[in-house]
C-alpha cells in the first residue's frame, strides 16, 4: 500500500532504538525510549497559504531527521509501523 500525505504532512518510518545499553545490559521492547530520528517515505505538497500560495516542504524522501518524541500520529503501512506529522514537528536534517 502506498501513503501519499497531504498538505505540509511528512511520513517518517522511526528508526528502532538501541537495544543493548554500551555496558551490554539488553533493554526489553517496553523499557526502550521512543524513537525521534527516522528516515522520511514520503512528503506532501506543501502548506496552503490563506492567500492561496503553496510553500513547498523543505524536506523530500529519504532524508533522514530528527522529530519531537510524541510528534505524530502512529500508523501502519504494510505490517510496519510509520508516523504522520507536520513540517513544523520536525526539528532537524541530519547529513
Amino acid at each position: 500500500m502506498k501513503v501519499r500525505p497531504l498538505q505540509d504532512r511528512v511520513v517518517i518510518k522511526p528508526l528502532t532504538g538501541e537495544s543493548k545499553t554500551a555496558g551490554g545490559i539488553i533493554i526489553p521492547d517496553n523499557a526502550q525510549e521512543k524513537p525521534v530520528e527516522g528516515e522520511v517515505i514520503a512528503v506532501g505538497n506543501g502548506r496552503v497559504l490563506k492567500d492561496g500560495k503553496v510553500v513547498k516542504p523543505e524536506l523530500k524522501a529519504g532524508d533522514r531527521v530528527l522529530y519531537s518524541k510524541y510528534a505524530g500520529n502512529e500508523i501502519k503501512i504494510s505490517g510496519t509501523d510509520h508516523l504522520i506529522m507536520r513540517e513544523d514537528d520536525i526539528l532537524a536534517v541530519l547529513d
